[in-house]
């Protein structure tokens, strides 16, 4: 790291000889124009530790060779007849020797039992786990989590969502080959599926820079993070961190909670590959996009230290970046110093996102990542604040 440092200073003091050649004592200038190269120097080293990882990373990164042991799917769902039609088959149909379906039906009132009991009688390891509502206890989706997870027969566990499905019939066999004797978590990609509109590609962008950060600080032994559309874990492990009492009071955080309670630097692998991607429907407006945001933000506070540091100095890099290019638009002499540090960003992103986007199968983000990146750093404070507002829900995915 401290050679990335030497190389982004001489590269500064190459660039402030370059557009101020004759000065003989710093000026405004010179001093916005050097305050841009730190900032930009900042963010260069953030896309090196929280993104180029995932892209030298190889295909694989286990130990040996893996046995394919008995493994147990655990799905939760509620009210989701129409999801469980559609992806369901795509996950009996794994290609793998030994394992369960567990679907738990949390108290819906649509077609969801009929449609589990259908398929069990086509799949025979498929489960069904019911749980009948309750007028005086109000419970969420970790409940449900626990229920499924009480009920598989198997140790090793894979858990994704109702409205997910797997990229091809190999994921399972990418996930089981994460686990280890000592590697007890497995952390998987769970992308949005590729439809048409700005949203979706800025939805997919915020899922994709983000799933980047937590696969890169596993990569590097630090996990602080993974999610539940495409995670595995064992029972032991669940039962011995005491699952998620830590944080059962908060209604989600079933995913990233647990696992930034109990992953460390030995005990968590990562599963890369564009065979073992799971897909979501994404939200098809804003304001859905928004309050499930804001959902999933209202973890962040029971995060440990590290990973609030990890995380906000993300985000401080990039905020910093683009604060620092509003002074040079104060000087006419710094209006080219402006645009070269605009197109080296670009290029440097483009160049650190491109292995990343091809191995997680979000090639068609790369042309418009800088313009992504912008947006978002508009967007976030918009989501904080509607996570001050928004009706918590016990439920959703």
């Amino acid at each position: 790291m401290q050679r990335y440092f030497i190389l982004l200073l001489g590269y500064q003091v190459l660039l402030l000889n370059m557009f101020f050649p004759e000065f003989t004592e710093l000026g405004p200038p010179e001093v916005l124009s050097i305050l841009s190269f730190v900032a930009f120097a900042v963010l260069v080293v953030n896309y090196i530790l929280n993104y180029l990882p995932v892209s030298l990373s190889k295909k694989e990164r286990f130990e040996g060779k893996h046995e394919m042991e008995p493994i147990s799917v655990v799905i939760c769902a509620k009210n989701e007849d129409e999801n469980l039609t559609e992806f369901l088959p795509k996950i009996l149909s794994q290609d793998y020797p030994d394992f369960e379906v567990i679907v738990v039906n949390d108290c819906s009132y649509d077609n969801t039992e009929n449609v589990i009991d259908e398929f069990a009688k086509i799949f025979p390891n498929l489960r069904k786990a019911n749980i009948k509502e309750d007028p005086y206890y109000k419970h969420g989706k970790k409940f449900a989590m626990l229920v499924g997870i009480k009920a598989a027969k198997h140790n090793r566990l894979v858990f994704t969502d109702a409205d997910c499905f797997p990229a091809s019939d190999q994921w399972l066999k990418g996930m089981s080959a994460g686990f280890t004797f000592e590697r007890e978590i497995v952390l998987g990609y769970g992308a949005y599926e590729k439809q048409k509109g700005f949203l979706n590609k800025l939805i997919r962008f915020d899922t994709f820079v983000i799933g980047l950060q937590y696969l890169s600080a596993a990569l590097k032994n630090k996990p602080y993070m993974g999610v539940g559309r495409n995670l595995a874990y064992t029972k032991e492990l669940f039962f011995k961190e005491k699952g998620f009492s830590k944080h059962y009071h908060i209604d989600s955080g079933d995913d990233d909670l647990f696992v930034n309670n109990a992953a460390n630097e030995k005990n968590t692998n990562v599963c890369i590959s564009a065979e073992t991607i799971t897909y979501s429907k994404p939200k098809k407006t804003f304001r859905q996009w928004s309050f499930q945001k804001a959902r999933h933000l209202s973890t962040a506070p029971l995060y440990s230290g590290k990973s609030k540091s990890r995380i906000a100095f993300n985000y401080f890099s990039q905020y910093l970046f683009y604060l620092s290019l509003i002074g040079l638009c104060l000087s006419v002499q710094t209006l080219m110093t402006l645009l070269i540090l605009l197109v080296v960003k670009v290029l440097v992103q483009v160049i650190i996102l491109n292995k990343a986007s091809r191995k997680l199968n979000e090639r068609d983000l790369l042309a418009g990542c800088a313009l992504y990146e912008l947006l978002l750093l508009f967007i976030y404070p918009i989501f904080h604040i509607n996570k001050l507002f928004y009706k918590r829900v016990k439920w959703a995915n």
